[in-house]
């Protein structure tokens, strides 16, 4: 049973031009009398009438084709500016599209403004209602899920204060409480992971697989790839507003991975990368690999070049390594091995090295973050994704499978036994 059918989705915008406004009898007379002079004037420059209005008409979507089966989970996936949140505001009625329609069967409920109708002078319990009826939901089904929904924002100590005295945290995390507990039949969703602290956006994730699990049908914007492999069954991958692939998950989601990877890629090889006043700086990163003198494994080294202009009491060099999708895989503080330089001022080659890297990570691609850093102070100069290295994958348990971050992350140096306990036939 289809849920949501999009036929020929096309959005455009002017840019460029001025804003329009409703014109007054006075503002017509006015601009007639003015006209004149305005078209001699641009003669005299050489420029035609009306060229310094000219407008630029843009396509944020084109040519946009699929439909989601009732209870289905789609991921959304493009870069910025992709059109994501422009075929979302589409879907979710709220933008109507220049050409073709869109088939929508079923109650929907919109995630895409946090917190959209909150009102500063409202206490979080006023403000429950009145963001709820903005929403679609009844005054029944708010008194039914209010116990519920304070409980989830984690505010019941400051229900009856007025949010102009909240946190940023906590109107966010009130206004994603709100909203996560409609009860549509179709979800759409706009990054919700990005609201509140790492704890919150676990219970956020949470609450998004038990909307799928109900059957509900989702449609799911984010940056999150674990997120997005996490929930989804099929991904739309959006380019310059239009559908480049709409599959399966993991085929999706490791070609969009692996077209940013080769952007940053190029981007990497751009150093030396200073901070705002140019007084510290990296130089050069560089990542190996090198068989071991164990047999199979292999050994990462990681190089960093570090430029100090002036006087430090202290420095430290940092690296991390994550995954494609950004899942933080290991981090080296110089808090952690008492490694600080002091007195810091010149140039500085600092080594970082681990042998058989295969007993600890999958055969795979991985990034290398870098930062300089006043130990447990503040963060001097931060590269993220500044280069990417490949671990080769390794038959580590013997088996003639090699070992990929496909079977995980971790090769766990795991054992095990088989024995027959017995051989005696169960009688018929």
């Amino acid at each position: 049973m289809k849920a949501v059918v999009a036929v020929n989705l096309g959005k455009q915008y002017r840019i460029g031009g001025p804003q329009a406004k409703y014109a007054t009898f006075r503002d017509a007379l006015t601009q007639t009398l003015v006209a004149p002079i305005k078209r001699a004037r641009n003669l005299m420059r050489g420029q035609a009438y009306g060229a310094a209005g000219l407008e630029e008409e843009i396509w944020a979507l084109k040519n946009i084709n699929f439909e989601v089966e009732h209870g289905e989970v789609v991921g959304i996936i493009g870069h910025n500016g992709a059109g994501k949140s422009t075929l979302l505001k589409v879907l979710s009625r709220i933008t109507e599209p220049t050409t073709g329609y869109v088939d929508i069967y079923g109650r929907v409920g919109s995630l895409l403004e946090v917190g959209t109708g909150f009102h500063q002078e409202l206490t979080g319990r006023e403000n429950i209602y009145l963001n709820g009826a903005i929403l679609g939901m009844s005054r029944a089904e708010i008194n039914r899920k209010f116990d519920e929904i304070v409980d989830f924002a984690g505010v019941e100590k400051f229900i009856d204060t007025p949010v102009k005295h909240y946190s940023s945290g906590m109107r966010l995390r009130l206004g994603f409480s709100v909203a996560a507990h409609l009860e549509p039949e179709i979800l759409v969703v706009d990054e919700v992971l990005a609201v509140g602290d790492i704890s919150f956006q676990k219970k956020c994730l949470g609450k998004m697989q038990d909307v799928a699990e109900e059957g509900r049908t989702v449609l799911f914007v984010s940056h999150n790839m674990a997120a997005i492999e996490q929930l989804c069954t099929r991904v739309i991958l959006l380019e310059s507003g239009m559908i480049s692939q709409f599959s399966e998950t993991k085929k999706v989601v490791e070609a969009y991975v692996m077209q940013a990877t080769q952007s940053l890629f190029q981007k990497s090889r751009d150093f030396p990368i200073y901070n705002n006043d140019e007084t510290i700086g990296i130089s050069s990163i560089a990542a190996s690999i090198t068989r071991s003198g164990h047999g199979k494994f292999h050994t990462l080294t990681i190089l960093v070049d570090a430029d100090v202009r002036q006087h430090l009491d202290r420095l430290g060099i940092g690296v991390a390594l994550t995954t494609l999708e950004g899942v933080v895989v290991s981090s080296i503080f110089p808090s952690m091995t008492n490694y600080v330089i002091t007195e810091a001022y010149g140039e500085y080659e600092c080594h970082f090295q681990c042998e058989d890297i295969n007993r600890y990570l999958a055969g795979g691609r991985y990034y290398v973050n870098v930062w300089l850093s006043l130990p447990r102070i503040e963060f001097l100069l931060k590269v993220d994704r500044a280069i990417i290295v490949d671990i080769p994958p390794v038959d580590i348990y013997g088996g003639g499978i090699y070992f990929e971050v496909h079977h995980g992350i971790v090769p766990l140096p795991m054992k095990y036994t088989l024995s027959q306990k017995s051989a005696t036939l169960p009688e018929s």
